[in-house]
């Protein structure tokens, strides 16, 4: 299993290391207190420590992204028990305590590679898979479903903050494609169907392939529900021309989308390369997503 090491969280509020966490399941899942910790993984909200060979614990590192882990706790078991892939579902839950003041989890340790350290070209071979996991999970979604404030939602509701970025983020490559890209997904017509689930943030530091398939998809915190589009901005994010052929002919044989969700997705694709590139140093491999999505949607 190849996973990125740990970079410097620049926004960081807890650092987890092995003391805090053999505490936590001392104090709440004894049974697997005794079991080896290594192999940290750290994200931009959280940190993983791997948990024996087959589990994982996964705990946030900041206040505004404990809601997130909630999330995963009460709607990850219903929506992953139907992607046709590999989710971390968790198989226990923590609670805050004294020892720690956020909800955390212990999911299973899934296999792969992550796959923004993967060729682009290599992952032609598993698109459609991820349009068939994407489809699973983009049905009507309960009116009791969270709503995510930055993914699903209508792009006007992102328009002064995105273009801001798109016009004032230094050394933004492409900058004019990308602006033309975020305009037209504007001035495409504005998702109308009922509110879907979405997953939030299916970008390639969320994904696992080996051996030509996808293993798994990855953090679902950013869950939500409304239009697909922001996840199907994947499309531009993840793959090469041959790639998102795939993946977009598979995605409208199994939910029809239109024109104008493609549209929108790739505006979603164009508003998301200054946020991959906010931090080159710190995370070097999603600055590489944000290169390849902006080289991506200037070729269309």
């Amino acid at each position: 299993m190849s996973r990125p090491a740990a970079p410097v969280h620049p926004l960081i509020e807890i650092d987890v290391d092995t003391d805090l966490v053999h505490a936590l399941l001392a104090e709440q899942h004894a049974d697997l207190a005794d079991l080896p910790l290594h192999s940290r993984v750290h994200g931009w909200d959280n940190i993983t420590w791997r948990l024996g060979d087959d589990l994982a614990v996964r705990l946030p590192v900041r206040a505004v992204s404990a809601p997130l882990v909630a999330n995963e706790h009460r709607w990850l078991p219903l929506i992953g028990a139907h992607v046709p892939v590999p989710t971390p579902v968790p198989v226990r839950t923590g609670v805050p305590s004294p020892l720690y003041p956020w909800p955390w989890s212990v999911v299973p340790w899934l296999p792969g590679t992550v796959v923004a350290a993967t060729p682009v070209a290599d992952r032609t071979a598993w698109a459609t898979q991820l349009a068939d996991a994407l489809a699973a999970l983009h049905v009507a979604a309960p009116a009791d479903a969270p709503r995510n404030p930055y993914r699903g939602v209508p792009l006007v509701e992102r328009a002064q903050v995105v273009a801001t970025r798109l016009e004032t983020a230094p050394d933004l490559p492409h900058r004019d494609a990308l602006l033309d890209a975020w305009h037209d997904g504007l001035a495409a017509p504005p998702w109308r169907e009922p509110a879907v689930w979405v997953h939030g943030d299916p970008h390639p530091g969320n994904l696992l392939s080996d051996d030509g398939r996808l293993t798994a998809v990855l953090d679902f915190g950013d869950l939500g529900h409304g239009d697909p589009a922001s996840d199907l901005a994947t499309a531009w994010l993840t793959f090469d021309a041959d790639g998102r052929d795939a993946f977009v002919a598979r995605s409208v044989a199994a939910r029809g989308w239109d024109d104008a969700t493609w549209r929108r997705a790739r505006a979603w694709a164009a508003g998301l390369v200054p946020v991959f590139l906010a931090h080159p140093v710190e995370y070097p491999l999603m600055a590489a997503v944000g290169l390849h999505a902006a080289d991506a949607v200037a070729s269309r």
